[in-house]
Parts: structure tokens; C-alpha cells; sequence
């Protein structure tokens, strides 16, 4: 029993904002983080949804707070920002998880489409990190994790906007490792095989699930990446399921 109640605390006094976190990985990430012992900030432009999980945390008597967010817009990531540290002091671990999809060719996916991927894809993890880095600084520590994807490291067709945001995240998360760590701020871009969320399901509703992972498992990995000594960081690690048809 003493042990369970230690791995239940192996992140006390952490602080973590997660985007996207209403359903999906970002819900499995922010209930494995609380369950850890983390105070867990839910983020998502669907505040209905990161309200009733706050609610569920709560009544687990896990410290929670739910906020609407628009990662793309630059006022509301550096309001959010500056919510938590009113509200808890400090921020130690931002996971970078909202992301979106359109699946269309190139000739047919709108102007509007395309910038919409980018923004939340691409622009909302810089502005996020970029306001979050700068509190993080001061305390000398800090996490942020980027949610990649094996859209980063191979092609397929009918998602150019989706590849070129994931392949723009991943340089951008090796980019900013290279900054940050002068601050004793580790960056990991943690890329991740398909899952069974509604990311994929709402779209491929045949998809086979047994080519897929249970979101839980990658939000495992988020952790073990949290959990590292201070001495060590790991900039990129890459987890599929068994079955990946995306990745040889």
C-alpha cells in the first residue's frame, strides 16, 4: 500500500498545462499526470468537455483547472499562461498535444483548411511554449512536451497540411531543446503511432483497432519522459503499436 501511494506521488508539486485535453490522448495524458500527483491544467477550445474531466479529477481529490483555449490565438495562450501562475505560482510541465486534420488532396483542401492546420498545429505549440518557456526560465526548470507523430517521419497521401505541420513541429521541438536546455528546461517531442481515439475513429470509422494503441500507453510514455533524472533529457522518443501500418 505504501508503495502504491508513492507512485501516486511521483509528481507532487508539479504543475502541468495539457492542450487539447478534453478527449482522447490529451484526456489520457491529463488523468495519468493527476493521478501521478500532479495539479493538471485542462485546456481545449471545447470547455464543456475539459470541465467535466476537471470535475471527475476533483472528486479524486486531484487538484484540477479547466480553460477554454484557442491554442492559435496569441492573446488567449499567453492569458492561459499567466492564469495558472496567478492561480498556482508556477508552471513546470506544458504537454502540446491539440491538433486537427483535414484528409483531402492537395487541389481539393481549401486555403482556409490549410491555415487552419497550421495555426492550431503548428503556431499553437510556439505560442504556447513561448509564453510558457518564459516562466519556466525563472524557476530554472521545467517540461515541455510536443505531441509529434509518425506523420513527421514518413508521407502519406491526402494530408499534406498535417504532414507539414508535424514535420514542422518535430524541427521545432529539436530547435528549442537546443535553447532551452541552457535553462535546465528539457524539450521531448514524443511521436506517436496511430491510437484509438476519436482523432482517428470519427474519421476511418473501419479502421482496423487492432493496428492501433490505447491512448493510455503513449500517455505512459509522456510520463516516463517526465520522470527522467534531471541530469538526463530525451529529446525524441517514438512509440506504435505492434501492428503500425504507418511505420515499417
Amino acid at each position: 500500500m505504501q508503495k502504491e501511494k508513492g507512485r501516486m506521488n511521483e509528481l507532487k508539486g508539479n504543475v502541468a498545462l495539457v492542450t487539447g485535453g478534453g478527449r482522447g490522448l490529451g484526456e489520457a495524458i491529463c488523468r495519468m499526470l493527476g493521478e501521478s500527483g500532479a495539479t493538471v491544467v485542462l485546456t481545449d477550445i471545447r470547455e464543456e468537455l475539459v470541465k467535466k474531466i476537471a470535475d471527475d479529477l476533483r472528486i479524486k481529490s486531484i487538484e484540477s483547472m479547466a480553460l477554454p483555449l484557442d491554442v492559435g490565438d496569441e492573446q488567449q495562450a499567453e492569458e492561459a499562461v499567466n492564469q495558472v501562475v496567478a492561480r498556482y505560482g508556477h508552471l513546470d510541465i506544458l504537454i502540446n498535444n491539440a491538433g486537427i486534420d483535414v484528409t483531402l488532396p492537395v487541389d481539393e483542401i481549401s486555403v482556409a483548411d490549410w491555415d487552419r492546420i497550421i495555426r492550431v498545429n503548428l503556431r499553437g505549440p510556439f505560442l504556447m511554449s513561448k509564453y510558457a518557456l518564459s516562466v519556466m526560465k525563472q524557476r530554472g526548470r521545467g517540461n515541455i512536451v510536443n505531441i509529434v507523430s509518425t506523420a513527421a517521419k514518413r508521407t502519406w497521401a491526402n494530408a499534406s497540411a498535417y504532414h507539414a505541420s508535424k514535420w514542422g513541429l518535430l524541427g521545432f521541438s529539436h530547435a528549442l531543446h537546443v535553447e532551452a536546455r541552457k535553462q535546465n528546461i528539457k524539450v521531448i517531442a514524443v511521436i506517436s503511432g496511430g491510437m484509438r481515439t476519436p482523432f482517428l475513429l470519427e474519421r476511418f470509422p473501419d479502421i482496423d483497432l487492432n493496428t492501433l494503441q490505447e491512448p493510455k500507453n503513449v500517455a505512459g510514455t509522456v510520463k516516463f519522459v517526465l520522470m527522467l533524472p534531471d541530469e538526463t533529457v530525451i529529446p525524441e522518443v517514438m512509440v506504435l503499436p505492434m501492428h503500425e501500418t504507418s511505420w515499417p
